[in-house]
């Protein structure tokens, strides 16, 4: 298998060194963070008055954490670092409280941010000759604007479409010959399930990648993608408050995302107590920013849960390997007084042949006590024979879903289409214990 790099010094640098510029790097984040109204007061609480203040690495744990709560309360420019004029750009991200939160970004912040991109890219074996169709959502939200200019960045041939319109989007793969594709792993399913009815079949198309995020998902529906078009699927990982995507993505052995640590410092720690949990051991993601200038984060909790994993890549990349995200502290449900993510639904109905490409988890109230009700599409030719088949399917996902989250759920089998279908990020869980 062929290995490319982008930057083969800065990615296969070694880890003293590496540990070396992130100290460097770390210290004049910090004397960045004191200009910020925010972070003046913070440090100076914590006993920091300048980043000479950190004499080695492991004074990290001497600054407090910083969370998404913190951002909303410096709305608007409570951790701007820089004067207005230098700031090209910002993005914001919506909340539960209906306060966003926002990053600014000077011309440094953008330019660092596009070569992590561009980094990343060429770490999939992509290349200047691959004609990158982006369907992710353009504008505050910084998926489709992330992976945009680093691939240009690369040379690729960008087609922005955006998300939605599916028969077009499927057109435009045809017609310009798209090879990689840059899409929610939601979508990626209903654009196979809408192939016929577009007038469209795989023949059509010359697609070699698909690079997915923005929503959780498992390992079987990574393998479902790649086996339903043949193609290799790639993990990606970011965060708006990190930039957006770029922050950690796959290289061609999939074998994990190596997250840039010459542009993060990446913990892992118990989401409980705070304190940092070994290689292996699944705990919240923490990053502290090293390269952006406008709004700098320290000991940002991100609320994603994941684990490191040991020992070096095959392609020699000596950044550290996140696993794909298994959850988050915040959207974790409680059901009956029973902890369940809705990637472990996922995990467990993915893997069942029969189960087509749309779910829903609904929760409801039936009197004092908690209802999961899972719904699942299923193809439609299951519809046509004996319908007992119906009911030992729905027993077999019943009873494989039981022995995973321990809750018993109740079964809905949907025919094709019926379900929503959401052309962004997918809203797969609905919450109506709340309205009753």
């Amino acid at each position: 298998m062929e290995i490319t790099y982008w930057n083969k010094k800065i990615e296969t640098i070694g880890k003293d060194a590496l540990k070396k510029l992130q100290l460097e790097k770390l210290r004049k984040t910090v004397d960045s963070a004191l200009k910020t109204r925010f972070y003046k007061t913070r440090l100076r609480k914590a006993g920091i008055n300048s980043g000479k203040d950190i004499k080695s690495l492991a004074d990290l744990e001497k600054i407090p954490f910083t969370t998404k709560d913190d951002l909303r309360e410096c709305y608007t420019d409570g951790l701007l670092s820089v004067k207005l004029d230098e700031v090209v750009r910002l993005h914001t991200s919506s909340g539960t409280t209906g306060i966003p939160t926002v990053i600014y970004h000077t011309r440094h912040d953008l330019d660092s941010w596009t070569e992590l991109v561009a980094r990343s890219i060429v770490a999939t074996g992509a290349s200047k000759k691959d004609i990158f169709q982006n369907m992710m959502t353009y504008g505050l939200f910084t998926g489709g604007l992330g992976l945009h200019y680093g691939a240009e960045k690369v040379g690729m041939t960008v087609i922005p479409v955006g998300g939605g319109n599916t028969k077009r989007q499927m057109q435009l793969m045809k017609d310009f010959k798209t090879t990689v594709v840059h899409i929610t792993p939601s979508y990626m399913l209903h654009i196979y399930s809408k192939l016929e009815e577009c007038g469209f079949g795989l023949a059509d198309f010359n697609l070699k990648k698909a690079y997915m995020g923005a929503e959780p998902y498992s390992e079987n529906t990574r393998k479902k993608i790649e086996k339903l078009f043949n193609i290799d699927a790639y993990n990606s990982y970011g965060l708006s408050e990190m930039n957006g995507p770029g922050v950690a993505f796959e290289c061609v052995y999939k074998t994990g995302m190596h997250t840039w640590e010459d542009a993060y410092i990446l913990e892992i720690v118990d989401p409980k107590s705070g304190k940092a949990i070994g290689e292996e051991k699944e705990g919240e993601i923490v990053f502290t920013t090293l390269d952006r200038k406008a709004t700098p984060l320290l000991r940002y909790r991100t609320r994603d849960l994941a684990f490191v994993y040991k020992g070096l890549c095959k392609c020699k990349r000596t950044h550290r390997r996140l696993s794909r995200i298994t959850g988050r502290t915040d959207d974790m449900l409680i059901v009956n007084g029973v902890n369940v993510f809705p990637s472990q639904i996922e995990e467990v109905i993915m893997r069942i042949p029969e189960v087509g490409n749309n779910y829903q988890v609904q929760l409801e109230k039936e009197g004092a006590l908690d209802k999961l009700i899972v719904k699942v599409e299923i193809y439609s030719k299951m519809f046509k024979g004996d319908l007992k088949e119906l009911d030992t399917l729905k027993e077999k996902i019943k009873t494989e879903l039981k022995a995973s989250i321990i809750i018993n759920p109740v079964m809905e089998l949907h025919e094709p289409g019926s379900l929503p279908v959401f052309e962004g990020k997918a809203k797969r869980v609905v919450d109506l214990r709340q309205k009753i």
